[in-house]
């Protein structure tokens, strides 16, 4: 996978905006949403790619959203989908060399 692809799902990610929509698990998801972001930030930032504890806590991440996207009404799931491919094109990009 490569930057642009990243650049390109991050950019359809924020121009989507958050889902309107009533679940107990929604300061979860958020707290998810941000992190998450807060990985594709710091890829786009930085040349060297993710580190080894990054990737672990965006896997975590990753596991706890597969956990929750169940739950949801099917009108807000395609946002979490959408979240969810982009954290997986994240552990999948290797750093340029």
């Amino acid at each position: 996978m490569d930057r642009n692809a990243i650049i390109t799902a991050w950019e359809h990610h924020c121009a989507d905006g958050w889902p309107q929509f009533s679940s107990p698990h929604q300061g979860p998801l958020m707290t998810i949403d941000t992190v998450i972001g807060g990985c594709v930030v710091y890829y786009l930032d930085s040349s060297d790619g993710l580190d080894a504890q990054r990737c672990a806590i965006l896997k975590d991440c990753l596991d706890d959203l597969d956990d929750l996207t169940d739950e949801l009404d099917a009108e807000c799931r395609p946002y979490f989908f959408r979240l969810r491919q982009l954290g997986r094109l994240l552990l999948d990009t290797k750093p340029a060399s």
